[in-house]
C-alpha cells in the first residue's frame, strides 16, 4: 500500500474517511489505520462488492494503511474454494492488492476458546430448543423475549454440552450456545444470540475437523480483534449487529476494534441479491456467473467493462449513510467516458444490407485512411478497403422516408464515412418484396466526405467492404431486469417474471472490416455509430462473437418513455 498522504484537496472526504482522519490526527490506535474486506465465499462478487472494496482498499492506500483481505467462511454448506479463487481475482482486477490473506477459519481455534472463556464467565449458555421456538421466544420491539428453560444450567453442564456438540456427538440442530445477556433488552440483537450451531458439514479448508460452526456475530468482531482492524466498515443492515460487536470485544477484553456503516449500493434494473443470482445461474436462465447482463465483477469484465470504469463509478456515487437507488446510466456513463478516450473506432454493420455502386469500377478496390480515435491523436490511423461492393446497416435505408430520416432513400444522396457521397439509384426487390439490394452512384470527386463543390448532405453512414468484411456473432445485451426496483415487488409474486425478455439478442451473419479479424478476447473498441463492443470468452479464430458493452447514449429512457 502506498504510504502517501491523501490528497483531499480535489473533493471533500465522505463520512467515513472523517472518521479516519480525525482518528489519525487525534493519535488513535497508535497513528495505525486497518481496514479489512470480509466477503463470505459463497458466490461471485458483484458491482456492489466493488463500492466496499474501493472504500476498504481505498482507505487504506490513501492513509498509508493496511487492508486485509480475509475470507468470512463460517457457513461450509454454502462456501467452495472456486469462489476463494474468484474473489482474489476480482479484487486484483479492480485494482487493489490485499497486505494480508486470511479466513474466518484459522481462528476457529481461538474462537472456540473464547466461546468457551464466556461460558466460564456465565455469559453463554447450551439451549436444546429448536430454531424455530428460540425464534418465537425472542419477542418483539415492543414485548420482551421469554428466557430459555435451558438458561439456567450451571457453568459445567454447558461446558460439558458445548464440547460434546464439539466432538460429534449430537446431530444438526440438537443444541446451539447463546450468549446469556438480556431478554428484554431494547435492541433485539442482544436477546441472547446464538454464537455457535451444529453443521455436519464438509469444510472447504479444515475438511471434517469442525461440526460447530460459529455465526457471523461471533466470527466477525473477534476476527477484526485478532487482525488488530482499527476501522471495520460494514453495510447499514450491520447497524443493528453493533452493539453485539462491541459486546463480545468487551466481555472478553480483546483489541477494541470499532464497527462503522455505509449504505450499500443498489443499482436500478438489475438484480443486486447473491441469492438471486445464484437462482439465475442453477436455473439456467444465465449460462453462467460471468453472464455479461449479470451485474458480477465477472460479468462485467465479460462484457468489457474496465477496472477504471468501475474505480470512476465507485468515486462517482461517494460513501454515505442513507439508502438510495443508482441509476444504471452512472455505471454506463463511467464507461463511456473511459472507452471514450482510448477505444479505438472500427466499422462494423451489424444487420447487413448490400450496396452496389454501378459507377465504380468492378474488380477494382481502393484503401482509405480512417481515424483511430478522434480523442488520441497519437492512436494515428488504419487504412479501410473500398470496392464496388458494400454493406451498410438496413436501418439506414427507407424506401418512404418520413421528414425527420435523413439517410439513405431513393434519389438521396449520403456521405460514407472517410469515403464518398452516393445516391441511391434503385431499390431492388426479392418476389416477396423484401429489399435485398440497393444500386448507387458515387462521386469520385467527393473521397475523403467533402464535395468541391461545397454541397451537403444530412447524414454520414458507416460502411463496410462485401469483399473484405469478415462475419461475426454479435450479442446486444440490455438490462437483466425490465423494471427500475426489484425490492418494490410483493414477496408474494415470483421476481423472475421481471426479468427483461430482451435482455440479449443475438444476431449472426455481422459484417466487419477486416482490421477485426485478429482481436483478442477482452479487447475493445467502438463501432462507430453503434456503441462500445468487446471480444467475448468464447470467440475462435475464424469465429469472432463480440459483446455490446455499452450503446453511445442512454436509449433505456426514451424506450421508457414509448412504452417499447
Amino acid at each position: 500500500m502506498s504510504t502517501e498522504a491523501p490528497n483531499t484537496s480535489e473533493r471533500p472526504l465522505d463520512f467515513v474517511r472523517q472518521i479516519v482522519a480525525a482518528d489519525l490526527a487525534a493519535g488513535k490506535n497508535g497513528g495505525r489505520v486497518k481496514t479489512r474486506f470480509p466477503p463470505e465465499p459463497n458466490g461471485y462478487l458483484h458491482i456492489g462488492h466493488a463500492k466496499s472494496i474501493c472504500l476498504n482498499f481505498g482507505i487504506a492506500r490513501e492513509f498509508g494503511g493496511q487492508c486485509t483481505l480475509r475470507f468470512d467462511d463460517t457457513n461450509p454448506v454454502t462456501e467452495d474454494t472456486e469462489y476463494v479463487e474468484s474473489i482474489q481475482e476480482d479484487v486484483r482486477w479492480v485494482g487493489f492488492e490485499w497486505n494480508d490473506l486470511r479466513y474466518a477459519s484459522d481462528d476457529f481455534d481461538q474462537l472456540y476458546a473464547w466461546a468457551e472463556t464466556l461460558i466460564n464467565k456465565g455469559l453463554a449458555y447450551v439451549d436444546s430448543q429448536d430454531v424455530e421456538t428460540i425464534r418465537r421466544q425472542r419477542g418483539t420491539a415492543t414485548e420482551p423475549g421469554v428466557e430459555s428453560p435451558n438458561r439456567s444450567r450451571s457453568v459445567a453442564e454447558n461446558l460439558d454440552l458445548f464440547r460434546r456438540m464439539k466432538s460429534g456427538e449430537f446431530p444438526d440442530g440438537a443444541h446451539v450456545l447463546r450468549a446469556k445477556i438480556d431478554m428484554a433488552d431494547p435492541h433485539l440483537i442482544l436477546r441472547d444470540p446464538v454464537l455457535y450451531r451444529i453443521k455436519h458439514a464438509h469444510h472447504h479448508r479444515t475438511g471434517d475437523k469442525w461440526c460447530i460452526y460459529p455465526m457471523y456475530d461471533f466470527a466477525h468482531g473477534q476476527c477484526d480483534a485478532i487482525e488488530n482492524v482499527t476501522h471495520s466498515i460494514c453495510t447499514l443492515e450491520f447497524e443493528t449487529h453493533r452493539v453485539l460487536y462491541d459486546w463480545c470485544i468487551e466481555k472478553l477484553e480483546i483489541y477494541p476494534s470499532r464497527q462503522y456503516e455505509f449504505a450499500r449500493l443498489n443499482l436500478t434494473y438489475t438484480v443486486m441479491s447473491k441469492r438471486k443470482l445464484l437462482e439465475l445461474v442453477k436455473n439456467g436462465m444465465m449460462s453462467g456467473w460471468d453472464d455479461p447482463r449479470m451485474p458480477t465483477l465477472c460479468g462485467l469484465r465479460r462484457r468489457g467493462y474496465t477496472p477504471e470504469a468501475i474505480r470512476a463509478f465507485c468515486g462517482t456515487i461517494g460513501v454515505t449513510r442513507y439508502n438510495g437507488l443508482t441509476d444504471m446510466v452512472v455505471l454506463e456513463n463511467a464507461l463511456r467516458d473511459d472507452l471514450n478516450k482510448r477505444a479505438p473506432r472500427r466499422m462494423a454493420v451489424l444487420r447487413p444490407l448490400k450496396v452496389v455502386i454501378t459507377n465504380y469500377p468492378e474488380g477494382q478496390s481502393d484503401e482509405l485512411d480512417a481515424i483511430n480515435n478522434p480523442e488520441d491523436a497519437s492512436a494515428g490511423t488504419r487504412k479501410v478497403p473500398f470496392s464496388r461492393e458494400l454493406y451498410i446497416e438496413r436501418d439506414d435505408f427507407m424506401e418512404d422516408p418520413p421528414k425527420q430520416f435523413f439517410r439513405l432513400a431513393p434519389g438521396r444522396e449520403v456521405r460514407l464515412r472517410y469515403a464518398y457521397f452516393i445516391k441511391c439509384e434503385e431499390a431492388v426487390k426479392d418476389e416477396a418484396g423484401n429489399i435485398v439490394e440497393l444500386r448507387c452512384t458515387y462521386d469520385p470527386a467527393t473521397r475523403g466526405g467533402d464535395a468541391p463543390d461545397g454541397r451537403k448532405v444530412k447524414a454520414t453512414l458507416h460502411w463496410v467492404s462485401a469483399n473484405h468484411a469478415i462475419d461475426a456473432e454479435v450479442r446486444l445485451y440490455d438490462h437483466l431486469c425490465r423494471i427500475e426496483d426489484l425490492s418494490e415487488v410483493p414477496e408474494t409474486e415470483d421476481w423472475k417474471n421481471y426479468l427483461n425478455p430482451q435482455s440479449l439478442d443475438t444476431l449472426t451473419g455481422c459484417k466487419l472490416e477486416p482490421s477485426l479479424k485478429d482481436a483478442e478476447p477482452g479487447s475493445k473498441c467502438q463501432f462507430e455509430r453503434l456503441g462500445y463492443f468487446c471480444v467475448d470468452t468464447e470467440s475462435v479464430p475464424g469465429k469472432p462473437v463480440f459483446n455490446r458493452s455499452v450503446t453511445l447514449k442512454d436509449t433505456w429512457a426514451k424506450i421508457q418513455k414509448k412504452g417499447g
